[in-house]
This record gives structure tokens, sequence and C-alpha cells, in this order.
């Protein structure tokens, strides 16, 4: 739990970030928003109290460590770290941009707040095993947390992660997977079927919980529960959430919204609140 005592109210950091990242990606000419909408939420929740983790103390050797292995979502990443104060709300202005610092796949140089560069898929919970393991050898209680899209759970790089996870027993690492069932050309059970998905994680010794994903009273409860074993939370989400020409169409995966549609998904976003 964050030692923050100025936490902003998760549905409220999520509805700003919302509009945030449909203001990017508009602004960019930037795809990926239907990936930012849907892991928003597991974002806002994570940002405000569930882990330790704060902008004021980004660099604490005691924090501990959210990774984003879903790296094309960085409009919703960055969005919630702007919004959090680790850096000025202007680079959300110059995301994509020649020259900024915000670019189009979640990088760890020079962003406070992002701790591993991703965007190829795959690679963080094979890097947030190692920090889990060196941390429970140090006998640091610091967590890791490592957020994943569904698509990249087809990735091989991903089940050897979680046999070594286990096998250690790491109780200090937690996997969230924004289960949107969408990835770039259809649906992830049209690409490369994951069901039977929760049994596949428990067969490699996860203890496994699944959640609505959008209801952050569901998410933190989990989120706050101790597990001797690695835990994966299985966040059913909806591809796009909270715009209404956006959820669960496959084709935002890739689209930027236009001036019009941006102002259409920022007056929904704003009503909605």
């Amino acid at each position: 739990m964050s030692k923050n005592s100025a936490l902003i109210d998760s549905i409220e950091l999520a509805r700003r970030a919302r509009i945030s990242a449909v203001t990017m990606c508009a602004t960019a000419g930037a795809s990926h928003i239907g990936s930012a909408l849907s892991v928003i939420d597991i974002l806002a929740v994570l940002y405000s109290g569930s882990a330790n983790v704060d902008a004021g103390r980004a660099n604490d050797p005691d924090r501990d460590f959210v990774l984003i292995s879903k790296g094309h979502s960085a409009a919703g990443v960055y969005s919630i770290l702007g919004n959090t104060g680790y850096f000025p709300m202007q680079w959300l202005d110059q995301y994509c941009a020649d020259g900024a610092p915000l670019g189009g796949h979640v990088t760890a140089h020079g962003v406070p707040g992002v701790e591993f560069s991703t965007g190829a898929l795959g690679h963080a919970l094979p890097f947030g095993v190692g920090i889990a393991l060196t941390s429970a050898r140090d006998g640091n209680d610091r967590h890791v947390f490592v957020v994943l899209s569904d698509g990249e759970c087809q990735e091989g790089s991903n089940w050897e992660a979680a046999m070594l996870a286990a096998h250690h027993g790491l109780g200090n690492l937690t996997a969230i997977i924004d289960r949107n069932r969408l990835q770039i050309l259809d649906s992830t059970e049209g690409i490369s079927s994951l069901e039977p998905f929760a049994d596949k994680w428990a067969a490699f010794g996860w203890d496994v919980v699944e959640v609505d994903g959008h209801d952050h009273d569901q998410l933190r409860a989990r989120l706050s529960q101790p597990h001797a074993q690695p835990r994966v939370i299985i966040a059913n989400t909806i591809k796009g959430k909270g715009v209404d020409f956006m959820e669960n169409q496959v084709p935002w995966h890739t689209l930027s919204p236009d001036a019009a549609q941006a102002a259409a998904a920022v007056a929904q976003l704003e009503a909605g609140a």
C-alpha cells in the first residue's frame, strides 16, 4: 500500500486519464487508443494506492515495481503517470513528437515512473520474475506487479517465466492481465485461442482469480490479498472502454481518432464521470 498521504481517487484518476489518452492519440495521430482505454482502470487502482509507489518516491529503493508489459498502451500509461505527478502534464501534449520524451511505446529512458521499456511483447513478466526472485532472496518486502495484455500471452516467454515463478514460490509477484479479448486483426480466440485461460495458469502453479477489470473495488480487494504463490489476476475488460463507438471494435487497436471523433469521445467521457 502506498505511503503517499495525498492519493487521488481512483475513479477520478481513471476519468482524467481516459480524457488525456484520447486527446494525446488524436493530437499525435497515434494508434492503440482502444488498448489504452481498456487498461486504464487497472492502472488507476495500482497508482492510487494498491501499489507502494508514488511520484514523490519514484526512486525509493523499497518501492514496489509496476512493470507494463503491454507497452503499446503507452497513451494510457503516460496519462496515468502525468495525472499523478510523475512528470509535467505538458509532456502529454508532445506525445509521439520528434525529440519529445514520450514515445508511442512505453519507454523508461528519461520518463519517471516507467521501470522498464516495452513494446515488443512478452518481456516484462520474465524481467519481473527476476526482480521478485532477487527481492525475496535479499529479504526486501517489495511487491512486483506486471500488467500484461491477453494477446501477448500467446508468447512462449511468458509461460517460461510463469513456470519459473511458480517453481520459486514467488508470492511477491502479481500479474494482471488486461483480458479484453481483442488484438490487432481479430479476437484472441480467432488468432490463437487462450482458453481455458485460467486453467492454464493454474496448471503452471499460479494462484488464479478473475475480476471485472473496470470494477475498482474488485481490483483493489484482489491486489491487497496476500498469496503464497505467484498470483495472476485475469481482469475482464472492454477494449475502448468508455467510448461507445470504440468499445469492442477491433479497428480501434490501430486507428487514431480524428478531431471530431476525439471531441465526441471526450464529451462521452466527461458526461460519464
